[in-house]
């Protein structure tokens, strides 16, 4: 059986490299002036998540490995804080799909997640009892007014105010700039790793009608830790938005971010559950039952019900 995600969770970042398959298996192949070109094998069955940054190749085949595996291929920026594209492996479990979904379509559970969701920002217990989303929110925008509020004042920035206008970009001081370039990508590492776990990026809970809403939900947990005091500290700088994503590459060697947002969403959808991934080499597609639940694909039935 493969590790569960949340127990071994493989993310490889790779840039400037060759990927191809071989005789043995995939390799990377690997050229500098020094030393020439060196191969360097990739644990494919062991890697959940791929991470393809700027001049990198891939062959076909070595695709197709990646997929037979169950591995997600994304096509990400430099340091992988970008996400363009990614493949999703047909062997690809969608028992966190399912419940995602699942939560999504109750009002009740979309509205537990949601709370949750408020409660991992916030601290438990500071939620109170019973609280509607309107309520929520203006407790969410109370804490981020007086976290920016403080951040300003250990900077010695003055009254500062959250601003983001595309139509306006140059316009704006370097704190929105660089907090704007480092959400761009937090985005970008959040929805690597909701593809990786098979979730639907577009399922919000608290954020709706938008193809990343899920993506900015999940990102919301980690801001008042990694990108605001980031943007904070480059108020004084002279280019903003470039310190900002090379501070922010340097951040996730310490926070160790993607583990902790696959666990976290799994926390969020299964609370109270304990879920084992099944391994994708022996899955099968299962069939839907309204009274048993699902039950194995690839049988035949005919003897069940009289013709």
């Amino acid at each position: 059986m493969l590790p569960r995600v949340a127990d071994s969770l493989s993310f490889l970042y790779l840039d400037i490299v060759r990927i191809v398959q071989d005789d043995t298996g995939v390799c990377a192949e690997v050229t500098s002036p020094h030393r020439g070109t060196e191969t360097v094998y990739l644990p494919t069955a062991a890697l959940s998540c791929v991470l393809l940054g700027p001049g990198t190749s891939i062959t076909a085949r070595a695709l197709a490995t990646f997929a037979r595996h169950g591995t997600t291929v994304v096509i990400a920026g430099s340091g992988g804080v970008r996400c363009y594209a990614a493949t999703l492996p047909e062997s690809l479990s969608t028992t966190w799909l399912e419940r995602q979904a699942r939560a999504w379509a109750e009002d009740a559970t979309r509205l537990a997640v949601a709370t949750a969701m408020y409660e991992q920002r916030f601290g438990r217990g500071t939620v109170p009892s019973g609280s509607n989303l309107a309520k929520l929110r203006g407790l969410e925008g109370q804490r981020v007014k007086a976290h920016y509020r403080l951040l300003a004042q250990q900077h010695g920035i003055g009254r500062f105010r959250r601003n983001y206008d595309p139509d306006s970009w140059d316009t704006q001081d370097p704190v929105n700039l660089a907090l704007s370039s480092a959400n761009t990508c937090l985005y970008g590492i959040v929805h690597a790793a909701v593809l990786a776990l098979g979730c639907s990026p577009a399922l919000g809970f608290v954020h709706s009608g938008n193809q990343q809403a899920f993506v900015y939900d999940i990102a919301d947990l980690y801001k008042a830790e990694l990108t605001i005091p980031l943007a904070f500290s480059l108020h004084a700088s002279p280019q903003p938005e470039a310190d900002a994503r090379r501070g922010f590459r340097d951040g996730l060697r310490l926070f160790r971010l993607l583990p902790r947002i696959v666990t976290d969403v799994q926390r969020l959808l299964a609370p109270d559950e304990d879920i084992t991934l099944p391994d994708p080499e022996e899955q099968l597609v299962d069939l839907w039952d309204p009274i048993t639940g699902p039950i194995p694909g690839g049988v035949n039935y005919a003897g069940e019900e009289p013709l």
